[in-house]
């Protein structure tokens, strides 16, 4: 009991979700940017290092996180979901960063409308997780909670719309496709932004858990 007062009891673990999850957002708009102007080397050069730029941050802020469990003597949250939901966010940014370098290493010249699609799809889910993880400081009020399952939702119908897009594009790629470098570099593009709705998905998962154990 004497030891147990001279440590952390609560950290800002809250205030690090919030942090990384507007670095989601961010990160995931300059993505758009990207392949919204990707005729301008220029903007596509500015609106990658941002992205770049993004996940270096939200990085950081998951090795604090990470950190901070180790130093805390009672968490707000259970441990294993902080250190689950913090690295679950992290994969976002990290898929972004890939699908950004991707088109920079498989000379993509022209964006299509299907990645496009995906790009917006993915987007919203990131702004949705970003909305959910901002209420789980408040999930004992019973409309935060409510808030917080609909969001999840959200971002579960999202990642189906992801899917049937992904298909449809993949189904369109075999059957139109006929240089079968273009198919390779796009179908490997495509895979990756419908992964990033996946790991959206996964966070929701985790917050949906969190949400019925504490609220």
């Amino acid at each position: 009991m004497f030891f147990g007062k001279f440590l952390p009891r609560e950290g800002n673990f809250f205030e690090l979700f919030n942090e990384h999850g507007s670095k989601i957002v961010e990160g995931s708009r300059a993505f758009m940017l990207m392949v919204q102007n990707y005729s301008d080397l220029t903007l596509r050069e500015k609106y990658a290092a941002e992205v770049d730029a993004a996940e270096r941050h939200a990085d950081r802020v998951t090795a604090e996180v990470n950190r901070l469990l180790h130093r805390t003597f009672i968490t707000p949250i259970d441990r294993e979901q902080i250190h689950s939901l913090i690295n679950a966010m992290d994969d976002i940014l990290d898929l972004f960063q890939d699908v950004t370098e991707t088109l920079s290493l498989y000379d993509v010249r022209k964006i299509t409308e299907e990645v496009l699609r995906l790009g917006e799809l993915s987007t919203k889910c990131c702004e949705r997780v970003q909305h959910a993880v901002t209420l789980l400081p408040r999930l004992s009020r019973p409309e935060v909670a409510e808030s917080a399952i609909k969001t999840c939702e959200e971002i579960d119908r999202l990642e189906s719309d992801a899917d049937r897009v992904m298909r449809s594009a993949m189904s369109k790629l075999f059957r139109e496709q006929e240089d079968v470098r273009e198919l390779i570099k796009l179908k490997a593009i495509y895979e990756q932004l419908e992964s990033i709705t996946d790991r959206c998905e996964d966070v929701a998962n985790l917050i949906e858990g969190i949400v019925l154990e504490n609220s």
